[in-house]
């Protein structure tokens, strides 16, 4: 009687249709630990996304890097970001991506979306909104001609302080499949990172652009100079509150005499930059005492700085143009500061190199050298800080052989317009600000 049934007790499932439930069971498993997987690598390029978003410090990089990453994060092939005017009323800037150049180039007279269509839709409710089919939105507008023809869309909200800044929208997946609720949701945890990563470069150019005027404030505008002609420029450091210690100055004396100085008290703080203000000060009434060399003046300003004030180290170059017959000449003595860079009528550059000797405020009573070098008519003289040339990547000599040819590339524009071309080109890497002071002779 046992037959096919020996073995198989009443009610107890065959051993074959454990296999299969089992193998059912391990297939569920194996998509569970695979879904597991990929939202654990959807949250790891969220947590990427956030950290690249953040350590931006313009504006419109932190908007490029937004509409990149939420589609590299949902695998979109067309991204973009509108951002509102102050009334929110409508777009005033447009970031697109995913656009091959011919597909720019067919859009290129077309001009910013005007919020119309879905676009518009979103401008006017803020909620997340997924679309299958573009062209069947109750509030879809058609597209203008040259656009690419998209089906999909997600989009998301921005919004910085709960003010809505703008929307990112995004289009079409690889895959060719519409956006899921799991990209919605990855794209909102996005947005809200950008909006605080857009709040905190807003900050970030408020204080830099208060710590510049306050720093411009503390400099002079240069004086007429006749029969030289000057052209001077600052550059504040790239990082926030980098007030520096940065200054030049430009002083006629009588006798077709100009005192020239360039200097760079150390520290990037409010002490700095009010240590500059109090040693150019002191400096520049020291500078009416003609009988003494620039050497002489800078051993007083020390003797003096070492005995009123507790300022920090600061290098820095003391000159005198001077007539020379039917020429001039630079009598000048150094502070532990960068040389100053001549360029001939013929626009040859060339260091000035000599004994540096010691920053103020180290030992006031080591003696100051000074040095002197004819300077024929229409030649330039080039007085700068280390910010314009230090690069914690290349040495030295590397970017003053770099400034040089700089200057030799540019020596026949007008001056102004000569200093512009070093601060716009430098060699430095930026974290440090910069000052120019350049001084030309006479023609002949």
């Amino acid at each position: 009687m046992a037959g096919d049934e020996e073995g198989k007790r009443p009610g107890q499932p065959h051993l074959a249709d454990l296999r299969l439930r089992l193998r059912d069971e391990l297939s569920r498993v194996d998509e569970q630990m695979r879904a597991l997987l990929a939202a654990m690598d959807r949250l790891q390029g969220l947590l990427n996304a956030v950290v690249s978003i953040s350590r931006e410090v313009e504006l419109s990089a932190v908007l490029d890097r937004i509409v990149a990453t939420a589609m590299d994060l949902v695998g979109a092939r067309y991204g973009a970001l509108g951002v509102l005017n102050e009334s929110g009323e409508y777009l005033e800037k447009f970031i697109a991506a995913g656009l091959s150049e011919e597909e720019r180039a067919d859009l290129a007279e077309t001009g910013l979306p005007r919020g119309l269509g879905v676009l518009g839709h979103l401008i006017r409710h803020p909620e997340p909104l997924r679309i299958d089919g573009i062209s069947t939105h109750p509030s879809s507008a058609g597209f203008p001609p040259g656009h690419p023809h998209l089906r999909t869309l997600l989009g998301v909200a921005i919004s910085v302080r709960g003010e809505i800044y703008g929307d990112l929208y995004l289009s079409e997946r690889h895959d060719g499949q519409p956006f899921d609720v799991n990209d919605e949701n990855i794209v909102v945890a996005l947005a809200s990172a950008a909006g605080i990563a857009i709040e905190n470069v807003r900050l970030f150019e408020r204080i830099r652009l208060g710590a510049e005027q306050f720093q411009r404030l503390l400099l002079p505008t240069l004086p007429d100079l006749r029969p030289f002609t000057a052209a001077a420029i600052y550059r504040p450091a790239a990082e926030p509150a980098q007030l520096g210690g940065d200054w030049y100055d430009a002083v006629p004396l009588p006798d077709n005499v100009v005192a020239v100085v360039i200097g760079d008290v150390v520290g990037h703080d409010l002490q700095a930059a009010a240590s500059m203000a109090a040693i150019r000060n002191m400096l520049r009434a020291l500078l009416f005492d003609q009988s003494n060399p620039p050497g002489a003046v800078l051993a007083q300003l020390d003797r003096a700085l070492h005995a009123t004030t507790d300022n920090p180290v600061t290098t820095t170059t003391l000159a005198r143009i001077e007539p020379e017959g039917s020429a001039w000449r630079l009598h000048w003595s150094t502070a532990g500061h960068v040389p100053p860079l001549l360029i001939t009528p013929d626009h040859r550059a060339e260091y000035l190199f000599a004994d540096p000797g010691l920053p103020l405020g180290v030992d006031p009573e080591q003696p100051r050298p000074d040095h002197t070098h004819s300077l024929p008519p229409d030649t330039t003289v080039v007085f700068f800080t280390d910010g314009l040339v230090e690069h914690p990547h290349h040495p030295i000599d590397e970017s003053l052989d770099e400034l040089a040819g700089l200057a030799t590339e540019h020596a026949a524009l007008p001056l102004q317009d000569f200093v512009q071309a070093l601060a716009d080109r430098h060699p430095s890497d930026g974290h440090d600000d910069m000052a120019i002071l350049a001084v030309r002779t006479p023609h002949a």
